[in-house]
């Protein structure tokens, strides 16, 4: 059976305050593109859906169109990741299947089977099901959303972490039978992986973090939660997300995982780049006329430039700096002041106008201007 592999997809996410809403109606065109040229039946998202528990109509539109989009020709499997109130996510359940997309928010709820399509849920339990397409080969999955006690409805109790995880991966191995191709599809934290600067409150490390040893036996592990793709132990794979959320991600290249399950295992991986999007890229230059040129250069490109300067920006260079569509982060780098390592400077005494100016002078190198200065002095008037 020839699957897709993708997670991550944090519909809505904004870049530094910039929306970006049509670069994700590109990440679902181009994960049918990549579905219909590579012959792929089933669909694996990994979690984190949308980027909120309370996502706006238009990444929630943008969710249902591109997954109406995507299943046309193949079944979509979905489980919720950290990011997705599992109960909203799983709300059009009964309408997505008609679909032949099928989403997964509490680990515990069977999924309702019928034949659909080419592709189609044979089975299901408490936490697993077997998908079955048209030539009788099955894949065995073993679906793990983002899990917690709250999420399982399970209160406090003396288990560590890795014991419940153990207990709930359990669970769903119920239903496997000898001599059938297996996934492992979940959204966690396994030891060892590695974060980028997107990732936000997420159980990193400590007490949330997962054992490979933990994962149960199988052919392929479809990872969702952390942004860069990468590889663990034999068979574990984080595919990645679709986008560069953050500037660490820099000429990483965003890909899918597709292969090819068969009774003899594994076959025929590829991670195949995802299109459609603007990339991240990081700039460096001296002067305010160089880094305009710089940003109009490169204008297909987000771009986080840093200038080095002499002086601060005067508000006329930050206007005709911003002016520039792509910038989205501007850090400016000014020459620093030594004092000497034996200086010491006291404040006791000293005025408000006093200590700004010292301040300013020892951030940018040079003496404040008086209107500067007297706009300070007006801030902290007491009327």
């Amino acid at each position: 059976m020839k699957i897709l592999h993708t997670s991550d997809l944090h519909i809505g996410k904004k870049l530094i305050g910039r929306e970006r809403y049509n670069e994700y109606r590109a990440v679902f065109s181009e994960f049918k593109r990549i579905s219909d040229e590579e012959g792929v039946e089933l669909v694996l998202i990994a979690g984190d859906i949308f980027d909120t528990y309370t996502p706006s109509a238009e990444a929630e539109e943008i969710f249902y169109s591109g997954i109406k989009l995507l299943s046309t020709n193949c079944a979509v499997l979905i489980i919720s990741g950290n990011h997705d109130d599992y109960v909203r996510l799983t709300a059009a359940s009964a309408l997505a299947q008609e679909r032949n997309v099928y989403i997964i928010g509490n680990n515990f709820i069977p999924i309702n089977c019928s034949e659909r399509g080419n592709v189609y849920p044979a089975s299901s339990g408490s936490g697993w099901v077997i998908f079955k397409n048209n030539c009788g080969e099955q894949v065995y999955i073993n679906a793990l959303p983002y899990p917690n006690e709250a999420r399982f409805k399970e209160g406090r109790s003396d288990e560590t972490y890795v014991e419940k995880i153990s207990r709930w991966i359990n669970c769903g191995e119920q239903g496997k039978e000898e001599n059938i191709s297996s996934i492992f599809l979940s959204h966690i934290f396994v030891a060892g992986g590695s974060v980028s600067e997107s990732e936000r409150e997420i159980d990193l490390g400590g007490a949330r973090a997962v054992p490979v040893n933990v994962l149960p036996d199988c052919d392929y592990v479809a990872l969702g939660h952390l942004h860069k793709r990468q590889k663990l132990g034999k068979n574990v794979y984080y595919c990645g997300a679709p986008m560069q959320f953050s500037f660490d991600e820099c000429g990483a290249e965003k890909t899918v995982n597709v292969f090819d399950l068969t009774s003899g295992g594994l076959n025929d991986f590829k991670q195949i780049p995802v299109g459609g999007t603007r990339k991240l890229i990081k700039l460096q230059t001296n002067g305010v006329d160089d880094g305009i040129k710089l940003l109009n250069a490169n204008g297909d490109y987000f771009v986080e430039l840093t200038i080095n300067l002499t002086a601060p920006l005067t508000p006329q260079e930050n206007t005709a700096l911003h002016g520039c569509e792509n910038l989205v982060s501007l850090k400016v780098e000014l020459p620093s002041v030594d004092l000497g390592s034996e200086t010491k400077i006291s404040n006791r005494g000293k005025s408000s106008s006093q200590l700004f100016t010292d301040y300013y002078k020892s951030k940018f190198g040079v003496d404040a201007p008086e209107e500067l200065c007297t706009l300070f002095l007006s801030l902290t008037e007491v009327e």
